[in-house]
């Protein structure tokens, strides 16, 4: 279906890996264009030209949202990002279908009822980009540690020395009398942990140009035990921090507060949600 309209234009987007659907309707939520386009830069902005100038456009923030959010914005669109957990209700409808997701998308943004996540800029997402990357390679570190001490408890090995993987560690990890299969697991668990340590510090330099001259960074670590590491974390995943009304919401936000459930007069209250950032928590 497709009509021409020239008052504000609602689109929705269901996005997917390959083929996303675009819904476009009036203020009155009368449907004026249904297409599915193939993920491509120039095939999403020309349908989005279609809704003429300024249209309120809305995405899912699911896999891969950055680039056409960007796109939309370069467009002209003002774009808005639907938070994963507030259309989670989609999911109990009897017919589901992208379309349908598409369109209800546009709906709740037209009626105003849409929840909202952030749109952090660009800098802001190279910036998560490199510490979540960061923290990836230190948990798969630990992973990998953890796998050599496992490998010593099942030859019945116990360690000499604090720090297993340090000058001394090593030394002793290069002599202990490991049984052949044993050996072979933990020298190849051993080249793998050198090449993680060389990412992460080849990760490091970046961050640090990144983070040289941000007042926020140096702010945050005059907190007592809030080295770089966390100062870091704590700047690329909160961003703006002027966008949270208050300390509250912040923590809300973080997932630090406690579950509240509430009716008529019953009062449930459990643990922290642990919904937002994992690493900020």
């Amino acid at each position: 279906m497709s009509a021409e309209y020239d008052g504000q234009q609602y689109v929705g987007i269901d996005l997917h890996r390959r083929r996303s659907v675009i819904v476009r309707m009036d203020s009155d939520g009368q449907r004026l264009d249904t297409v599915r386009v193939d993920n491509d830069a120039m095939a999403l902005a020309a349908q989005v030209a279609k809704a003429g100038e300024h249209p309120q456009v809305v995405l899912e923030a699911t896999y891969g949202w950055y680039w056409a959010a960007d796109v939309l914005a370069e467009a002209g669109a003002e774009v808005h990002l639907a938070h994963p957990l507030g259309v989670k209700g989609f999911a109990y409808r009897r017919v589901k279908n992208d379309v349908r997701d598409a369109a209800d998308l546009a709906d709740l943004l037209r009626m105003g009822r849409l929840p909202e996540g952030w749109i952090a800029p660009p800098a802001v997402r190279e910036l998560r980009e490199m510490v979540r990357h960061r923290a990836k390679l230190v948990a798969s570190r630990s992973g990998l540690k953890a796998s050599v001490h496992a490998v010593l408890a099942k030859q019945g090995l116990h360690p000499p020395v604090t720090d297993l993987f340090g000058v001394s560690g090593r030394h002793w990890l290069s002599a202990a009398p490991l049984d052949a299969a044993y050996r072979l697991r933990v020298n190849a668990l051993l080249r793998l942990i050198d090449a993680v340590d060389f990412e992460i510090t080849a990760v490091a330099g970046p961050l640090r140009a990144a983070l040289a001259d941000h007042p926020g960074f140096r702010a945050v670590q005059k907190i007592p035990g809030v080295g770089p590491v966390l100062a870091a974390v704590f700047v690329a995943e909160i961003g703006d921090v002027g966008r949270f009304a208050s300390p509250a919401h912040l923590s809300s936000w973080a997932g630090l507060t406690p579950k509240h459930r509430e009716s008529d007069t019953v009062v449930r209250r459990g643990p922290i949600t642990k919904q937002g950032s994992t690493l900020v928590r």
